[in-house]
């Protein structure tokens, strides 16, 4: 089922239904309007090159595009294999995902990690931890992995099941959307059943493509026309160091249910060794500046753009702060022509098109703007 939106007082586009988790970094609102700004251009194939939770790459398949789907995290990646690579009719996994609900609960290493009584409605165990759900649902967990697990399924229906149950959970905990830390106490969803249900397949006539790579090394050896960017962007604020908590932290338990690995864990939440601080960084979370007196997240959106094999670029970008707009229309007018800014107001639920490329800056100081370029890059020769 579609909507409709009109956007700048133009042409009214569908707004694709797409499926994901609670996400930090989510796009969903941004959806329609990237959709119409990819629509100006004459685009066949898309990178959409952090890809998340895949909603903006579902709706970009569903439009008609070919697309290059990429991510560094591992649980991106099942969703895509789930979403873009799937060939088959959703009533061909039906059988699969009730078999996983009908299996008897057991006890088993997400339970002894991440489940909780319900103590009278506080998450806090005798261990002193909250936790994010609540043990009857757990022990849905261990046994429905384990399954997983002992199928040993093809890439795809693993990958679907593996999907189904993630979006499952996410409707059940008790967290505010991430899991570096979670409720004091339980939230009333978490009293619910975990109950899976096939996702929201859907078949295409193009051929998607599927990467887990970091970005800087996937551009310069693939080609596409048009490039969507929305880098985890970390804290805007100069005056504060970057945030100890990265993305890979936020969805440390998306990764441990796709790897199955049962990792060593440490701290309150019980995060993944593999994402502290000084394996899971990003440079698009970095907002100090470097020794030149330059943001280094600025540097790194212009290296991005430089190395992009496409013709055109969209770029994502969170304003909060004059300097860093001016450095980034500096990069962007630096290194292609700038073919349209627009401004995205939620709570008006409206697109406002920018008239002048440099009008955004000045206006930029306010808290929590959201901002599309759609940029014609140099060509180079």
């Amino acid at each position: 089922m579609t909507d409709t939106l009109s956007l700048f007082n133009e042409v009214v586009v569908d707004i694709l239904s797409t499926e994901g988790v609670k996400y930090a970094g989510s796009k969903l609102k941004l959806i329609p309007y990237i959709l119409q700004l990819a629509k100006k251009v004459d685009a066949k194939t898309v990178l959409d090159g952090f890809s998340g939770t895949t909603r903006v790459s579902q709706a970009l398949a569903k439009s008609g595009y070919q697309v290059l789907c990429n991510d560094i995290s591992v649980w991106s990646e099942v969703f895509g294999t789930c979403y873009l690579l799937n060939d088959k009719k959703r009533e061909a996994y039906e059988e699969l995902i009730q078999h996983l609900n009908s299996l008897p609960p057991v006890d088993g290493w997400f339970t002894e990690n991440y489940g909780g009584l319900p103590n009278g409605g506080c998450s806090i165990q005798v261990d002193g931890l909250k936790k994010p759900w609540q043990i009857h649902n757990t022990r849905k967990l261990d046994a429905i992995r384990e399954e997983i697990e002992r199928l040993s399924l093809p890439k795809l229906d693993k990958a679907v099941a593996i999907t189904s149950l993630i979006l499952a959970l996410d409707q059940v905990d008790s967290t505010l959307g991430h899991y570096v830390s979670y409720l004091q106490d339980w939230s009333p969803r978490s009293y619910n059943e975990l109950i899976l249900r096939v996702p929201n397949v859907f078949v295409t006539n193009e051929k998607h493509q599927l990467f887990r790579h970091d970005i800087f090394d996937l551009v310069p050896n693939i080609s596409a026309d048009l490039a969507y960017f929305d880098p985890p962007y970390g804290s805007n604020n100069d005056k504060m160091p970057p945030s100890r908590v990265r993305y890979a932290s936020y969805y440390h338990l998306w990764t441990t249910i796709c790897l199955y690995d049962k990792p060593r864990l440490f701290g309150k939440a019980k995060r993944r060794d593999d994402t502290s601080d000084t394996v899971a960084a990003s440079v698009f979370e970095e907002f100090r500046k470097n020794s030149n007196g330059r943001f280094i997240v600025i540097e790194a959106i212009e290296r991005l753009i430089q190395l992009t094999k496409a013709k055109w670029i969209i770029l994502s970008y969170s304003s909060g702060g004059r300097a860093t707009a001016d450095e980034l229309n500096q990069v962007l007018t630096d290194n292609g022509e700038i073919i349209e800014v627009a401004e995205v107001d939620y709570k008006k639920n409206v697109m406002a098109e920018m008239k002048w490329t440099n009008e955004w800056v000045g206006d930029s100081d306010k808290p929590h703007r959201e901002f599309l370029f759609l940029v014609e890059k140099k060509q180079t020769k």
